[in-house]
């Protein structure tokens, strides 16, 4: 297990943060953002497979993604894993570990990732003295706990290939909505074993899977990760609508 660099400082400045230009993120009222300017500590920087939390752990600190991809997952004890979900850009991480006292999961990063760090101890002057703020906390939170819904619905009642198409939409559609879509067609950085840990499904029958996406041209692999070539197809497959991005916080 590699644990990420030390804090290394203020090097974007919250007014200057890149992921506020992008429309899917709402902007802050300026009391809100001077608050968040002091909130903010530094940027930790996490190697790709660095374990940025710890399930267990009692961490100082809460953070925001703000560039790179990383998931969420837990192990049992035999070291069997299953992910969660998946955190990108603008995603807040850390908050369980800070009002429950410990993480109940753990977070890899699944490329080099650049964080925002703040200190736990003033989530509580947040609260107090700026409502705004903490109703958008609980927004992220209920809006984690309506993504967890969509994934245990399809792990549980959808066939094996119903799921993959679901998750790579699924991933792909998120990663639109915060700009990681840049390159065409848009990479996503997971092996066949993250898929097979998120689906809940063996290795050798997650390759046979996703195969036949692959048969289908809907996605295809390389040595970086998965390319999605027709999201609309995999949507198709998998049943599914997408789900719908509206205006939402960014801390």
């Amino acid at each position: 297990m590699t644990l990420p660099a030390e804090n290394s400082g203020k090097r974007v400045p919250c007014e200057k943060c890149p992921l506020r230009k992008r429309p899917v993120f709402r902007p802050f009222e300026p009391e809100e953002l001077a608050f968040i300017s002091r909130f903010k500590t530094g940027e930790l920087s996490v190697d790709r497979g660095a374990t940025v939390l710890v399930e267990g752990a009692n961490s100082a600190h809460l953070y925001t993604v703000l560039s790179g991809w990383g998931f969420r997952y837990k192990l049992l004890p035999d070291g069997r894993r299953q992910i969660l979900n998946y955190a990108m850009p603008g995603d807040l991480i850390g908050l369980q570990g800070s009002l429950m006292e410990e993480m109940s999961h753990s977070v890899e990063a699944l490329s080099p990732m650049l964080l925002c760090v703040f200190e736990r101890d003033q989530l509580y002057e947040l609260y107090r003295k700026h409502p705004g703020l903490a109703y958008d906390i609980t927004w992220l939170a209920s809006r984690e706990e309506q993504m967890l819904d969509e994934n245990l619905l399809s792990v549980g009642r959808r066939t094996a290939l119903e799921r993959a198409a679901y998750l790579i939409a699924f991933i792909a559609g998120r990663a639109s909505a915060v700009g990681l879509d840049s390159s065409h067609p848009l990479e996503i950085p997971i092996t066949q074993q993250h898929v097979a840990d998120t689906l809940g499904l063996s290795l050798v029958h997650t390759n046979k899977t996703l195969r036949k996406l692959v048969q289908r041209r809907l996605i295809s692999w390389q040595e970086r990760g998965c390319v999605v070539r027709d999201i609309d197809g995999l949507l198709d497959v998998a049943g599914w609508e997408g789900m719908s991005e509206t205006v939402r916080p960014l801390l």
